[in-house]
């Protein structure tokens, strides 16, 4: 199957099961591939024959913006069915979501959740 990889998506938004994320709020960066049938496209040259990437990578920036959950996990979730439901052609989507700054005591580090999700299953 073949994939676009969208990287380096950023936002600020307020997810995060401490009472000061949902306040404070904190960086995001999130990876999303999309998996779909390129041969067309390859071919053609024309952009409707592919997926125009820049609806996800705005719909990405939306969801950590405006949606508010406990979970990185649930606003990876959120972010692969929004990216699922722009095109039916796309058969799979893969999210990484990364908080940059965790707020953990002597944790220096980051914190990422990876999730995959198929038409068939979402």
């Amino acid at each position: 199957m073949d994939a676009i990889h969208l990287t380096g998506i950023r936002a600020y938004g307020y997810t995060g099961a401490l009472p000061e994320e949902t306040v404070l709020g904190q960086w995001f960066e999130a990876e999303v591939t999309l998996y779909l049938d390129l041969a067309t496209a390859t071919q053609s040259d024309r952009l409707s024959d592919t997926h125009d990437y820049r609806l996800v990578i705005t719909q990405t920036q939306q969801i950590i913006r405006q949606q508010t959950f406990a979970l990185i996990e649930r606003l990876a979730g959120a972010i692969a069915a929004a990216a699922l439901a722009s095109d039916p052609r796309l058969q799979r989507v893969r999210v990484k979501l990364t908080k940059l700054h965790p707020p953990i005591p002597d944790f220096a580090g980051q914190v990422a959740v990876e999730i995959s999700r198929d038409r068939r299953i979402s």
